[in-house]
């Protein structure tokens, strides 16, 4: 004769499933809020360095008006490359736009050195 099966040991089963997986859950939602949060603190520093603005250019390229220390500096970045595409004598003018930092010319600026002239 069999012995039948006992239902409560499947469902105590099923809640210790159920509970380890919203633990998993949980922990993967609290690291990724602490990793945020990190990032956050690191950027807000006001380090020597800082991204003014940036143009997405291509698929994996982009066009980065960065201010390393008193020196503005306009950099392409690449797939495993990075190159210097101008140095800024003067600073350009910043407006504040939504909350981001902008410059009101600088699709106009970029045209310009990309064809050879200076900014």
């Amino acid at each position: 004769m069999s012995t039948p099966v006992a239902a409560v040991p499947v469902a105590a089963g099923m809640a210790q499933t159920a509970l380890s997986l919203l633990l998993v859950l949980g922990a993967i939602f609290a690291l990724a809020w602490l990793v945020r949060r990190m990032q956050g603190m690191r950027s807000g520093l006001g380090g020597v360095l800082s991204v003014k603005s940036g143009l997405q250019v291509g698929p994996k390229e982009r066009v980065l008006w960065i201010r390393a220390g008193d020196t503005d500096l306009l950099i392409g970045v690449a797939a495993g490359r990075v190159q210097t595409l101008h140095v800024f004598d003067h600073p350009p003018a910043e407006v504040e736009m939504a909350g981001q930092t902008a410059a009101p010319g600088f699709a106009e600026a970029l045209r310009k050195v990309m064809r050879g002239g200076s900014a």
